[in-house]
């Protein structure tokens, strides 16, 4: 029985996330089967064309929203509130870091302060090319620069982390864990998805983790969550996005303006580094557990950085707080602080 051609490119690009993410797992690298996955599809998609199904994405956040979630209780978000004050400062400081690196970005790169400014900024992927679209700003540039500094943060911090970040007290961001029980994870992935769906009606960035998280907190904050989520269906999650992002890493894309790379691949380690500085200060000064205050100050997606968190036992709701209050601002505050660096003829 052969196999339909048009299935060949995504069964091929399958055994090559699934490869190298086994290779990473045996040689415990960190976040090892999403950072196996990506450089195995990355790999493969040097010297042939690559498919992802558009549907991995999506199921793959579903599942992270509902492990991130369950990781919520109620005396967890008490300590999350409490820290309230430290996050939105993070917020605030992660912004005007990524400002920071726009020079850097702009130099290196030749393009204008425009095109700088919404490719250094750690908003997103996603969030940045839309609000660069709305404000003129070139694409591809915005896109290749926002893309190479997720890869960056996800290949960098992990190990960064786990040698010099002190993991602190995270007592109080640590919820019990929960028995786990097949028909309870059935109706968790069942609901999850219709809350992603509700949500992306709304047109809110990022529904398909959001929703099936907001539903996971609610729940944990009552103790009703029917069922834990295993850590199988966690790495089969990492597999995926970490297939995403590395089918996005063929040889035009990168290849498409090598100074743009070189711009993008150094400004995102000046940005990492001075996160990373500006995180150990914060979680020193405010009592805060360091390794996960800065984690949530890393550039990085809130998938991603939530994943780093839970594999490296680093208060998972602390960080996504952090990451979540960073995604609104960047929301409400890019798009004015371009408006007002521009009146006043930032360079």
């Amino acid at each position: 029985m052969s196999i339909p051609p048009r299935l060949v490119p995504h069964l091929l690009t399958l055994a090559a996330a699934l490869t190298g993410g086994t290779i990473c797992h045996l040689l415990s690298v960190p976040l090892a089967w999403m950072i196996g996955a990506m450089a195995g599809t990355a790999a493969l998609a040097w010297f042939r064309p690559v498919a992802v199904h558009p549907y991995a994405r999506p199921a793959a956040l579903i599942v992270l929203g509902l492990a991130f979630g369950q990781t919520f209780s109620g005396p967890v978000l008490g300590a999350l509130l409490g820290a309230m004050p430290v996050i939105l400062i993070a917020g605030l400081l992660s912004i005007a870091a990524g400002v920071a690196a726009v020079p850097i970005f702009t130099r290196l790169a030749g393009v204008d302060p425009r095109t700088g400014y919404f490719a250094a900024v750690p908003g997103g992927v996603i969030v940045m090319v839309v609000l660069a679209q709305r404000a003129g700003a070139p694409l591809a540039p915005v896109t290749l620069a926002q893309t190479i500094r997720v890869v960056i943060v996800v290949l960098a911090i992990p190990p960064l982390l786990t040698a010099f970040a002190p993991v602190g007290d995270a007592t109080a961001f640590l919820a019990p864990r929960l028995p786990f029980d097949l028909g309870g994870l059935g109706l968790m992935l069942v609901v999850g998805l219709l809350a992603a769906f509700a949500l992306r009606r709304t047109g809110i960035a990022n529904p398909w983790m959001i929703g099936p998280c907001a539903l996971a907190i609610t729940a944990a904050a009552f103790d009703s969550l029917p069922s834990s989520v295993p850590t199988v269906l966690v790495d089969a999650a990492q597999v995926g996005m970490g297939a995403t992002l590395g089918q996005r890493l063929t040889r035009e894309f990168l290849l498409s303006s090598r100074r743009l790379l070189w711009a993008s691949v150094m400004s995102a380690f000046a940005l990492c580094v001075l996160c990373l500085a500006l995180g150990a200060a914060l979680g020193w000064a405010s009592g805060l557990p360091v390794g996960a205050v800065m984690l949530g100050m890393a550039p990085g997606g809130m998938p991603e950085m939530g994943i780093t968190a839970k594999t490296l036992e680093l208060a998972v709701p602390l960080v996504l707080g952090f990451h979540l209050a960073r995604t609104l601002m960047c929301n409400f505050l890019i798009g004015p602080v371009w408006t007002l660096m521009n009146r006043v003829g930032w360079k």
